[in-house]
Parts: structure tokens; sequence; C-alpha cells
């Protein structure tokens, strides 16, 4: 039987779009059943059968794979909450990953698992109004923060002051540039701030920040755009991506007293925790 015929594929691909070697983005649309309403941040969960074809440039397969059983992963949404006809997510293949070689072997029409139901705790609900929000991410941890700002700017538009600050190894793994960068260009209230660990591999010298977001949040960025500091008082933090960029981003948000936001306290640290 053709891994297309699986019954427990209940949606299609509409849109694939590929931003560097191994990332991309895939539109996908419900068949038969309409997108239930979530909260920009909020993930679903993608799927396939273990019989769908893996990438060519992938890791050879090792473990033994159930051909009939779908193998599921949950990934942020980066789409406007606003947006009700298909759901757009940003992923990084995994070369020895079950799943996302597989992912990046599907094309428009091909048909997919999508999760009808939308969940997680990491959405700016608990931010109160007026609030500066920074928005830290590496690699496709970005994804959560699309979704955000676009939901932002059809709806409310941006009455606090946003920043996003994206790390990644090459500026062609910073997946939304040229989106956010024509969003900072929109809007005095939005700052885009990318960086770049390995900027002696760029094709054109790069003229933004080098290293890791420590180093960007350590800069006088801020200062030069906003005029001030964020500071805990009045600036919440998002972090999503590697753990180590986050393990890292709460010592030193720690150390200028920002305290991580739980269900058993008040904090300014946000941490989108099923990485």
């Amino acid at each position: 039987m053709s891994w297309q015929n699986h019954e427990g594929l209940n949606a299609k691909v509409v849109g694939k779009i590929e931003f560097a070697p191994g990332n991309f983005v895939l539109k996908v649309a419900p068949e038969g059943w309409e997108l239930s309403d979530f909260t920009a941040g909020q993930y679903s969960v993608l799927g396939l059968p273990g019989n769908a074809p893996r990438s060519p440039y992938a890791d050879k397969d090792e473990k033994e794979v159930d051909s009939e059983k779908l193998i599921k992963r949950a990934y942020s949404i980066a789409s406007s909450s606003v947006a009700k006809d298909h759901l757009e997510f940003y992923i990084s293949t995994v070369r020895s990953g079950a799943l996302t070689p597989r992912l990046y072997n599907l094309q428009i029409g091909d048909k997919i698992f999508l999760g009808k139901k939308c969940v997680g705790m990491f959405t700016l609900k608990d931010v109160p109004d007026g609030t500066n929000v920074i928005l830290m991410a590496t690699g496709t941890g970005v994804a959560p923060y699309m979704s955000m700002m676009r939901t932002l700017v059809s709806t409310s538009g941006l009455s606090s002051k946003f920043a996003v600050i994206h790390g990644a190894l090459h500026s062609w793994d910073l997946g939304y540039a040229s989106e956010l960068q024509t969003l900072e260009r929109m809007s005095q209230n939005f700052l885009y701030l990318p960086v770049i660990s390995k900027p002696e591999e760029e094709q054109i010298p790069w003229g933004g920040f080098t290293g890791y977001i420590n180093q960007v949040w350590s800069s006088d960025a801020f200062e030069k755009k906003w005029g001030f500091r964020p500071q805990a008082e009045n600036t919440h933090v998002f972090l999503c991506g590697n753990p180590l960029m986050v393990q890292a981003a709460l010592k030193f948000l720690s150390d200028e007293g920002f305290t991580e936001h739980t269900r058993q306290q008040d904090g300014q640290i946000h941490l989108e925790k099923f990485w």
C-alpha cells in the first residue's frame, strides 16, 4: 500500500519554501475538517507513516521503523493565528532524524498528518500591557515569534516595543530575515537583531552582529533604537531554541534581575519547554 493511502493522513502540503539547504517551511491545510482556533506561540503535531520516503540527502535510517505507524513530532506554528486556511511550520532537517528527512522529502499536494489541537503556554497572554518584549531564538526557534508578530501586525498593531534577536551559523540560516527586516522598516516599535557565529564562511562580508545572543544583549543596540536599555521592571523576554542558548540566556538575564515565569510565580522570562 502506498504511504499516501494511510488512513491517518488528514491534511496536505499546500506550500513549501526552502530558506537554505535543509531549512524549509511547510504550509499544511486540513482535508475535510476545519482548523481550530489557536494562540500565537502555540504548537501542533505533524506526522508521517514509517514507509514515507526519506530525503536522499539524509543519513540511512538505522532503526527499524513500523511502516504503518505514524511518526509524530511537535512543531511551533509560524503562521498568524488569524489565518484559518492553513498552518505554517519552519523546520530544520536532522539528517539522522526519524521524521524531518521524511518531511523534507514532501512535495506540494502530498498528504500528511496534522494534529487537530494546538497547545502550549509559550504565548504573550501573561505579558502586561505596555511591557517591552524581547524574543530570543536560535535556528527554527524563531517560528513562534513569527506567529506572534504576524498576529499582532494584522490585529492590534505594535503598541509596545518588540525585538527579535535571532542567532544562526550563517546569514542564509536566518529564516524569515527579509520579512523581519521589512517589519523593522515599517515600525518604530520593532527591532530585528540577527547574529551569526561563523562570519568567516560568508560569501559577502557580514556587517551585523557576530558571535552569540549574549553579545547582542550586552551591546548598545537597544539604546540606539529605543533610547533606553530593557530592564526587568519594563521588559519580558522569551527564549526558544538551542538548550545551550536558553541556559546561557537564563544566566545573563538572572544576573540583571530577571526571573523565570512559571505557573507558581510571575516572572519576566518565558521558556519554550518542548525543545
